[in-house]
């Protein structure tokens, strides 16, 4: 057995573009494997099969039943009624395995072979009622894994649904319960948040929620003490920026930068009262307590820091200091112009300057057009081959004198690196966005959930109970 599973699903009956294809199969992950050589096996805590297509990644899990339903809780954890999941590779079948998702939307398979849904949770009646239902008890499942309490508002807000009265009210009432969980995942989860293309609506679901002052506590004071503050007008506006932008994706660091840049104020794009404020202590005051508060890792931390103490290098100055061009170099120089776009309308929305953003593209574009990429397999440039605004490079002399001709290292060019092994917490990209999919395939969905619209005279329940059978929708 093999079938579409998750969020795929929901998006296509939801017509929407589905960002990624997962699989969940009757084979094990070293089935799969045996079936692949373009297979590598991922996660201790979740095995996962990851199948290569090029640059595509086809996501399979195996079916899994609910550890808890077949493993006894014993030792300290049935004493403190602690219900986090730590190990989940116990196989199962698919209907087990549609059981212990997340949410009645997400539980839907799709016979690919059959052409059919296939709903043992409820998920295509909350689909046509637009709502967001933990599948059994929400307090238990949010006792399992409390990172589902972020999956909700993602949901809810990505897309537009409510939460289910049950749902919301375990929400409030183990919010505490996020800390328990691995600081990678919820840190990756606050992100996708941003990145969803509903930053506000998740901002302000956080808010209501009580669930930014678990996450986030310096910025949900700032929220509930000022909230008619330049600085919290600019957060929202900052972050409308990003949800109108999404299709240029913004990485963590310009997340991170976004987030403070707005609590900074516009002393960080530019010095305009010619005090020449130093932003370092800005920086240790107000970036890093929220940042070490997120958890963020140091390595986008320090490049946050890069590109915030870069903007003001930026801005329309008559003074341009330094050489424009070994700028437009840095590696990270396109990521802080985007900061600096984002910044500049929510921070000066009655004067962007469009003009300078224009400017600095250009020269973008100028240096990709006078040194384009090396081809595959060529090595690159040296550092004396580029051209700076003043006329060629010099050469920088070696710290600690120059080198005999035996003590030159000798130049290698590798091939191409071998397997990378993955941390526990690592996640690949999925890059799918639909390509190579059937384009009549949500048309045939869609009557799955015209089927499964609930009667409008009669009331919807607060918390309708999962079908015991599994359910199965033709959708030719």
């Amino acid at each position: 057995q093999a079938y579409l599973v998750g969020g795929c699903v929901r998006d296509l009956l939801l017509e929407r573009s589905p960002k990624d294809f997962d699989i969940a199969t009757s084979a094990t992950p070293n089935e799969v494997k045996a079936l692949f050589r373009n297979c590598r096996i991922i996660g201790r805590r979740f095995r996962l099969a990851h199948i290569f297509f090029g640059p595509k990644i086809i996501e399979t899990a195996t079916f899994r039943a609910n550890p808890r339903e077949v493993e006894p809780v014993e030792g300290e954890e049935a004493e403190g009624g602690d219900l986090l999941i730590r190990r989940d590779n116990v196989f199962g079948t698919a209907e087990e395995d549609a059981r212990r998702r997340d949410f009645t939307i997400n539980g839907l398979f799709y016979d690919i072979e059959a052409d059919q849904v296939i709903d043992y949770v409820g998920g295509l009646h909350d689909l046509a009622g637009r709502t967001v239902r933990t599948i059994g008890d929400p307090e238990i499942r949010f006792r399992e894994d409390p990172v589902r309490i972020l999956r909700a508002i993602k949901f809810a807000a990505r897309i537009d649904f409510d939460i289910d009265p049950a749902t919301y009210q375990a929400i409030l009432s183990q919010q505490g319960e996020i800390p328990k969980c691995a600081p990678p995942r919820v840190l990756e989860e606050i992100y996708r948040l941003m990145r969803g293309g509903a930053a506000r609506r998740s901002m302000e679901l956080l808010r209501d929620t009580g669930v930014l002052e678990v996450l986030i506590p310096e910025m949900a004071r700032l929220l509930r003490e000022e909230p008619a503050s330049d600085a919290v007008a600019a957060l929202w506006r900052v972050l409308e920026r990003i949800d109108e932008t999404r299709d240029r994706q913004a990485s963590n660091s310009v997340l991170l930068c976004a987030l403070v840049g707005a609590l900074l104020g516009p002393a960080v794009l530019d010095d305009a009262d010619g005090r020449g404020r130093d932003l370092t202590g800005q920086l240790d005051d107000k970036a890093r307590l929220v940042w070490d508060q997120m958890r963020a890792s140091r390595r986008d931390v320090e490049r946050a820091r890069q590109i915030l103490g870069t903007l003001r290098r930026l801005a329309p100055s008559k003074r341009r200091r330094g050489k424009t061009m070994t700028l437009v170099r840095r590696d990270w120089f396109a990521e802080a112009l985007q900061v600096y776009e984002l910044l500049a309308h929510a921070l000066r929305p009655e004067a962007p300057p469009e003009e300078e953003i224009d400017r600095w593209r250009s020269l973008i574009a100028e240096d990709a057009a006078q040194n384009p990429p090396p081809a595959d397999g060529a090595p690159a440039p040296a550092p004396d081959d580029e051209i700076g605004d003043g006329g060629p490079r010099r050469r920088r002399r070696r710290r600690g004198g120059r080198r005999t001709r035996a003590e030159e290292p000798v130049a290698t060019l590798s091939g191409p690196d071998g397997d990378v092994e993955l941390d526990d917490d690592e996640s690949l990209p999925l890059p799918l966005d639909g390509e190579g999919t059937d384009p009549d395939l949500r048309a045939r969905l869609r009557p799955a959930v015209d089927a499964a619209a609930p009667d409008e005279a009669a009331p919807a329940q607060a918390s309708a109970a999962p079908p015991s059978t599994g359910s199965t929708t033709p959708v030719r």
